[in-house]
C-alpha cells in the first residue's frame, strides 16, 4: 500500500508527462529571479523534470546581468523583492530585449500590482506558491508567443531582405558614402540611373539606415499603376467615391506616414498627380479621392527615375517645382557598364544566393568565362546579369564555362 505522499508524487509526476510534449517545444532557457530560494527551488524542480535549462538569481540587479549575458527565452519574475522590485525588472528587460516574455509571480495581495505589470507589457503572473497546472500552461503560451515572434522575424527577413551593395569600384564606394552621410537626416532624396540599376536598393539601404527603420517602408511603382489610378493608390478613397469604389481604401501616404515612401519611376507620373504630391510635400496633409477631411501625413519620401526629369521638365512632362521638392539629395547610380571590374564580385555573389534559394550546392565560373561576362555589354545592368547569372546556373553542368556562356549569355 501506498503512502499519500507517494502517491502525491506520482500525481504530480504523472501531470508532468501529460504536460511535457506541449511544454517541451525547445529547449528554452527559463530565468528566474525571486529573493526566497523556497520558490525558486520549486519552480526548478518543475521546469527542469520538463527538461528546460533552467537559471536563478536571488535579486533583480543579479537577474538583469544574467539576463543579459543569457538571453532567456522567457523570465519569470517575483514582483516583491529588496534592493530591486520586480517593476523595476520588467522595464530594464524590456529596454534590453522587448521580445523576451517575463511572467511576474505575485504573493498575496499583490494581484493589482500584477494585473498593472501586464498593462506594462508582463505577458501574464502567476501566483504564489505556484499551481502546477496553471505554471505549466502559461510557460507554455509565453514560449508559443516567442518562438512565433522569432519565426515571424525570420520569415520576414526571407521576404523583405536587403541585398547587399556589391561592389568595390570608385563610383561604388561614393554611393555608399553618400548613403552613410543622406540616411540619418529626413531630407528628401532623388535618385537617377537607368533601369536594373539598383535604384530600389539604394532607397532600401537609406531607409535601413535611417531613423525611421522601424516603420515601413512603403513602395509605389508609379510607371505600373493606370494613371486613373495612380491618386487613388497614393492617398485612398472614400467608399463610393467611383464606381469601383466599394469600401474606403488607404493610400500608400498614410501607410507611410511614420516611415518612408519610395516612389519609383516618378516621371511617369501624370502632371495632375504630380500637382497633389506637390501639395502633400508643401504641407504634409492629404485628402482622399472622394473625400474632404484632410489628413495629415509626414512620411520621408525617396523618389527614383530612370528618365532625365529636367528634360522632362522642358517637355512640359514634369513640374519644375515638384522636381525641386524632391532633389534635396540627388543620387547617381552607376551603370554596370561604367564598372565592370564590379562583374565578378556580383557574379559570385549571385550565384550563392541562387544556390542558396534552390537548396543547391555552388557552382564555379571559370576564369573565362568570367572574362567574358566583364566583357559584355550591359545595357540592362545589375538585374540583367543576375538574369543571365540564374540561366547560367539552370542550364550548365557542374562548372560554368565560356562555352556556357557563349550559348546561354551572349545576345541574339
Amino acid at each position: 500500500m501506498h503512502s499519500k505522499k507517494e502517491h502525491s508524487g506520482k500525481s504530480y509526476k504523472n501531470k508532468l508527462r501529460f504536460n511535457s510534449d506541449l511544454n517541451n517545444i525547445f529547449m528554452a532557457k527559463i530565468l528566474i529571479i525571486d529573493d526566497e530560494k523556497p520558490i525558486r527551488n520549486t519552480l526548478r524542480d518543475i521546469l527542469e523534470y520538463e527538461k528546460f535549462e533552467v537559471h536563478e538569481a536571488a535579486d533583480g540587479s543579479e537577474g538583469l546581468r544574467i539576463a543579459s549575458e543569457l538571453k532567456p527565452d522567457l523570465v519569470l519574475c517575483d514582483i516583491k523583492m529588496a534592493r530591486m522590485d520586480g517593476m523595476e525588472v520588467l522595464s530594464k528587460l524590456q529596454e534590453m530585449d522587448a521580445d523576451i516574455p517575463v511572467v511576474m509571480i505575485s504573493g498575496h495581495g499583490n494581484i493589482e500590482t500584477a494585473v498593472d505589470s501586464i498593462r506594462k507589457g508582463a505577458f501574464d503572473y502567476i501566483s504564489k506558491p505556484p499551481d502546477l497546472n496553471r505554471l505549466l500552461v502559461t510557460v507554455r503560451n509565453a514560449l508559443d508567443r516567442s518562438s512565433l515572434i522569432t519565426e515571424t522575424k525570420t520569415l520576414k527577413k526571407k521576404v523583405y531582405k536587403t541585398r547587399k551593395m556589391i561592389g568595390e569600384s570608385e563610383a561604388m564606394k561614393k554611393i555608399r558614402e553618400m548613403i552613410d552621410k543622406v540616411a540619418p537626416a529626413d531630407a528628401r532624396v532623388l535618385i537617377t540611373g537607368g533601369n536594373g540599376t539598383g535604384k530600389e536598393l539604394v532607397a532600401r539601404w537609406i531607409h535601413e539606415k535611417s531613423k525611421r527603420s522601424s516603420s515601413p517602408l512603403v513602395e509605389v511603382n508609379c510607371a505600373a499603376i493606370p494613371s486613373e489610378l495612380i491618386e487613388s493608390e497614393l492617398f485612398g478613397h472614400e467608399k463610393g467615391s467611383f464606381t469601383s469604389a466599394i469600401k474606403q481604401r488607404i493610400g500608400k501616404f498614410e501607410l507611410a506616414k511614420d516611415g518612408t515612401l519610395f516612389l519609383d519611376e516618378i516621371g511617369d507620373m501624370s502632371l495632375s498627380a504630380q500637382a497633389k504630391v506637390l501639395r502633400a510635400l508643401q504641407e504634409n496633409k492629404i485628402t482622399r479621392v472622394g473625400g474632404e477631411k484632410e489628413i495629415s501625413v509626414s512620411p520621408r519620401v525617396i523618389a527614383a527615375t530612370n528618365k532625365d526629369l529636367k528634360s522632362e521638365i522642358e517637355k512640359g512632362n514634369f513640374r519644375e517645382d515638384l522636381y525641386h521638392r524632391l532633389s534635396v539629395i540627388v543620387l547617381q547610380v552607376p551603370a554596370l557598364n561604367e564598372r565592370p571590374d564590379d562583374i565578378p564580385l556580383l557574379a559570385n555573389y549571385f550565384l550563392e544566393e541562387i544556390a542558396e534559394d534552390y537548396g543547391s550546392a555552388v557552382k564555379e565560373i571559370t576564369p573565362d568565362a568570367m572574362r567574358m561576362l566583364k566583357g559584355m555589354d550591359w545595357t540592362g545592368n545589375v538585374r540583367e546579369l543576375r538574369n543571365v547569372v540564374e540561366r547560367l546556373v539552370i542550364l550548365s553542368d557542374k562548372k560554368i564555362t565560356d562555352k556556357d556562356v557563349k550559348a546561354y549569355a551572349t545576345k541574339y
